[in-house]
């Protein structure tokens, strides 16, 4: 389930004495001269953040060495021997605390989140505006959760909204494979969320009950890919005939924006659902070492505004705002927690059990 291994490899100044070895969890800290080697097993949509040259080279300057390996949030909470890591990094507060629960933490760290956001188009945001379904205040685009289910309950196909997309299509939202992806889980958090009038689901009988009845939001889709880069990449590239709307991360959309070549058409817009669901991408450390890059992720300036440039909402949120302050980029965003991991399993699972294809093999789960 592990899906692609990036190496960060570099010297500098350490925080404590001797060299470490890192990599089996025990987290060692190199002294002045020597490195901090640490291994972390993250959600894969934070591979760029690690892949980055600048981020590499802060983390040069304090001293650090990292190894990460790329999982699904879910895999990383049920099928990953944490005992080789120093930290975890999944894209979800349900599975960091289901992590938390199954190793020794030394601390759990949010140094970033992101919003759900669905990835649009400026004719599918008007069509379905005349609906009652969404509407544009101050530049930004908002989707009624609650009127985007009544319409997909109605079995409507976008001809039937007007001309401006004259596909056979049930009008619905594009996501990954729940059984493996984390933005599609998240996505059923939400509607569960708002299938049960403003309630999240509170014992296994009612999550299966909701869920059931969720069901065609999912296998209705037909063929969904295991990563949330997937649908983002048909969006970018094949346009509106293919991918109206997509779930994806509020960052996957930033960070193409900040590209020197951004591939973002002027018609593309990202709309944020009412409510949403915050992706809160949280380390759970797994040694004293795990803890340190923790606290450095949330609290050292110069990693913080990096995260900014790869679209994550930061844990102090003047970095973000004085990053995106003239991207017209809403301050308040009406959010729902997701329920807890057990009861999310259970969401996962009811709606799993209804797919015709396998799910996807080992080796291609990511977020």
């Amino acid at each position: 389930m592990v899906i692609g291994i990036v190496v960060v490899r570099f010297g500098g100044f350490g925080f404590g004495g001797g060299d470490g070895d890192g990599g089996d969890g025990s987290g060692g800290l190199g002294g002045r001269g020597g490195i901090t080697e640490l291994t972390g097993v993250i959600g894969s949509e934070k591979r760029d953040f690690f892949e980055d040259p600048a981020v590499i080279d802060r983390l040069d300057e304090l001293g650090y060495t990292v190894t990460v390996k790329t999982a699904g949030s879910r895999h990383i909470a049920t099928d990953t021997d944490l005992s080789a890591y120093d930290f975890a990094f999944p894209s979800s507060a349900p599975a960091a605390r289901s992590v938390a629960e199954q190793a020794d933490s030394k601390g759990i760290f949010t140094p970033f989140y992101s919003p759900m956001a669905v990835a649009s188009f400026q004719p599918v945001m008007e069509e379905l505006a005349a609906r009652g379904v969404t509407r544009e205040e101050g530049g930004t685009w908002w989707i009624d959760m609650q009127a985007y289910l009544d319409l997909t309950r109605e079995d409507t196909r976008w001809r039937d909204l007007g001309d401006a997309l004259p596909s056979q299509r049930t009008v619905q939202i594009s996501t990954t494979d729940v059984r493996t992806s984390n933005s599609a889980a998240m996505y059923l958090a939400l509607m569960c969320w708002v299938a049960s009038e403003g309630n999240q689901v509170s014992t296994e009988d009612e999550a299966r009950r909701v869920a059931d009845g969720l069901t065609p939001l999912f296998y209705g889709q037909g063929y969904t890919e295991s990563s949330s880069a997937g649908p983002f990449a048909d969006y970018l590239s094949k346009g509106m005939g293919a991918k109206p709307m997509v779930m994806v991360y509020e960052a996957q959309f930033l960070g193409k924006l900040n590209r020197e070549q951004p591939r973002l058409r002027d018609d593309m817009v990202l709309a944020y659902p009412e409510p949403t669901v915050l992706s809160d991408h949280t380390v759970v450390a797994l040694s004293d070492g795990g803890a340190e890059l923790g606290r450095l992720l949330e609290n050292d300036a110069e990693l913080q505004r990096l995260a900014a440039e790869h679209g994550f909402r930061t844990s102090d949120p003047a970095v973000f705002t004085e990053r995106y302050q003239d991207a017209g980029l809403p301050e308040f965003i009406d959010s729902v927690d997701p329920p807890d991991y057990h009861l999310l399993e259970t969401l996962i699972e009811t709606v799993g059990s209804h797919y015709t294809s396998p799910e996807p093999p080992e080796g291609e789960h990511e977020e």
